[in-house]
């Protein structure tokens, strides 16, 4: 059963220039460490212990805060402060939220000397040094990048996250923990806000040979539509497919955020990337996946192995 401490002997001096609350919790920490105050006891109360002292309750508070920060003491919920009997303080730290993690290193920071803002540098730089556990796509274009996103989230078994060149300039952070990944012509850009030995990594894409190929096949003059979420993707089907289209056959596009294809049955092919596929029915649906399988499976090693080699450098 857990009992009550008897009186601490705690001394504190106002005059000698040492913050009160460090004396009142490195006293403390000795009488745990020299067994004065023993496993399973409770602390006085906070208001108790400084009207004993004649200090400011908040300085016991944050104390009693720097002492369960080095898991001297922890507490109990619906009562005081307690000293963790032996055998259990590695149980109990286990149940630490990050908001306790976090907590007990900006105080150990601040009583080292140290500051709010060179502890906030520190840790983005250790951050961005530690192995990505999750993928950064980066695109200018909205609808391209929601595609390699997608297409790499069927691939991966981690995050995928998303954002522009811009927002990536605007806040740096947002490459913690991430190996970023996206076109080739926006890689070079995203480089000065990444770590020197962690090069973004420039997807390559499927050719459209197969796609050409079946346009080539087409006996009568034909409708061919392409359905997709990109722009960019849009344009690219409209320059590739433009040899094999000549002036038999005729091509309609359709940017999925703004216009619904309804009708689609009088169409002999019907292309469509990751997403559009979904939403769109008919019988002549050909699935035209981005990101090549090469590239694909580099990714998926590189986050799994810890290999940041980008395939163009292989």
């Amino acid at each position: 059963m857990s009992r009550e401490a008897s009186m601490l002997d705690i001394q504190i001096s106002r005059e000698s220039g040492v913050p009160l609350r460090l004396q009142v919790g490195r006293q403390i920490a000795v009488l745990i460490a020299t067994g004065n105050l023993k496993s399973g006891e409770y602390l006085p109360s906070v208001r108790a212990l400084a009207k004993r002292l004649k200090i400011h309750h908040n300085t016991v508070s944050q104390a009693y805060q720097d002492l369960a920060g080095y898991h001297l003491v922890e507490r109990r919920r619906g009562s005081r402060m307690i000293v963790p009997r032996t055998g259990l303080r590695t149980r109990n730290s286990a149940v630490m939220d990050l908001d306790d993690v976090i907590n007990s290193a900006i105080q150990v920071a601040q009583e080292h000397g140290f500051s709010l803002q060179q502890l906030r540098q520190r840790v983005q730089e250790r951050l961005l040094a530690q192995p990505p556990d999750h993928l950064l796509v980066v695109s200018d274009e909205p609808g391209l990048r929601e595609l390699i996103r997608v297409e790499l989230t069927e691939q991966v078994k981690c995050l995928v996250a998303a954002c522009s060149i811009e927002e990536l300039s605007n806040n740096p952070a947002l490459a913690i923990g991430a190996l970023v990944v996206g076109p080739h012509g926006n890689m070079q850009e995203c480089a000065p806000f990444l770590p020197k030995d962690r090069l973004p990594y420039p997807t390559t894409f499927n050719t459209a040979e197969q796609q050409v190929a079946m346009i080539r096949k087409l006996r009568e003059p034909s409708a061919i539509a392409v359905v997709s979420i990109s722009e960019l993707f849009l344009q690219t089907a409209r320059g590739v497919f433009a040899p094999a289209l000549g002036s038999r056959h005729t091509l309609r596009e359709f940017f999925m955020p703004t216009e619904k294809p309804t009708s689609l049955g009088s169409f002999s092919l019907v292309f469509c990337d990751s997403i559009a596929r979904r939403r769109v029915k008919s019988k002549n649906l050909v699935h035209y996946r981005l990101v090549s399988t090469e590239s694909l499976e580099h990714v998926a090693n590189a986050i799994n192995l810890h290999d940041y080699t980008p395939l163009s450098c292989k």
